[in-house]
């Protein structure tokens, strides 16, 4: 036997005496812990078990109407919700992303009334500026190196403030006035917040767009290097940085995503109900937030998916109208949120911990 024959390794080699022997490392974990690993799981669970407990504790959510009702309280968290995911697990936070549906929703209504403009001239500038929004933030972010906690809660006082002083000067209210009876509004309610028919029920259109973007959002993360780049710069933006990864492109292009969020949420509420009050939209972020770490996003960044956050938001939106389809005082709503939270939270933990586990 020669010298290279006697140092070939012989583990892992098939042996005629017995079985294959492989160690911890090389040996494959059973599919269920690798399913529990997903961190969309975990919530897809806890989405179905409030499911189950509303249709026990409260009948009237089997009607279709009411499923319609609570699916389109989830898509309007759940469409801010994506964009604030993906901005998590690229590292960061948006405070702002709950008064800045309000700002684009102001810009959009004061310009055309106040101009005589077509409300598609609105919508397109309140787009830019919520754009814009998200530019300012991510610049700052990179420029300063401050934590993004502190950029976005200064633009969130900002632009609190800016919403209720510019609309008390131009309008001369806390609110803006009715454009129903304008050029373009009809075409642009039913892009934003017209209803179909499915089965006799009433569907909300945010519902399809929630769905769509939820599916983008879910090819962009696993099947483009952009996603990539998302989950490196949230992992560790040095070594992104190290690699190539254009690091200040993709912070500031998520926060941009998160002002396109607040752009359509702001757009679906103006012609929703035709007005918009200029003190609305503070707590919405932390919602936002909420649902994206209870869809699996980690505070710390570098992981997460799309679909988590849709469930997240399905939860929200199940407890906010099961609890009212119940017959319970709406003031526990908060307090029930809060709980689903921590309970989110520790539930995501022992699930990664047992299926990282060997």
């Amino acid at each position: 036997m020669s010298m290279a024959q006697q140092a070939e390794p012989a583990l892992g080699r098939p042996s005629a005496s017995g079985p294959q022997r492989t160690d911890g490392r090389t040996a494959r974990r059973p599919l269920a812990l690798r399913l529990l690993a997903r961190p969309e799981v975990g919530v897809f669970l806890g989405a179905a078990a409030v499911l189950v407990f509303f249709l026990i504790v409260a009948p009237s959510v089997r009607q279709g109407s009411s499923m319609a009702t609570i699916l389109y309280q989830s898509s309007t968290i759940g469409i801010m919700a994506l964009p604030v995911a993906l901005l998590m697990i690229g590292g960061e936070f948006d405070l702002s992303a709950g008064v800045a549906v309000i700002t684009s929703a102001l810009t959009a209504a004061m310009l055309s009334y106040q101009l005589t403009l077509n409300v598609w001239t609105g919508v397109i500038v309140a787009l830019v500026v919520s754009l814009a929004i998200g530019f300012f933030n991510g610049w700052m972010v990179v420029r300063t190196g401050l934590p993004s906690f502190l950029i976005t809660l200064g633009t969130f006082l900002i632009l609190q403030g800016v919403n209720l002083a510019v609309t008390k000067l131009v309008t001369g209210n806390v609110a803006t006035d009715d454009i129903s009876d304008m050029d373009g509004f009809d075409q642009a309610r039913k892009v934003f917040a017209s209803s179909f028919d499915v089965g006799g029920v009433q569907v909300k259109i945010t519902v399809v767009w929630w769905l769509v973007y939820a599916a983008i959002a879910t090819w962009v993360l696993l099947r483009t290097k952009y996603g990539n780049w998302v989950f490196a710069v949230g992992g560790n933006k040095e070594s992104a940085r190290a690699v190539g990864v254009p690091v200040a492109f993709t912070k500031i292009s998520l926060f941009m995503l998160v002002g396109f969020g607040a752009w359509f949420i702001g757009m679906h509420q103006l012609f929703s109900f035709n007005t918009v009050q200029s003190g609305e939209g503070v707590g919405q972020e932390l919602i936002y937030i909420a649902a994206a770490v209870i869809g699996g996003c980690l505070l710390t960044g570098g992981a997460g998916s799309a679909i988590g956050p849709v469930f997240g938001a399905f939860m929200f939106g199940m407890v906010n109208q099961g609890i009212v389809y119940a017959g319970w005082n709406p003031d526990w709503f908060k307090a029930f949120l809060g709980v689903m939270l921590l309970g989110a939270v520790l539930i995501n933990l022992w699930v990664q911990r047992t299926a990282t586990r060997r």
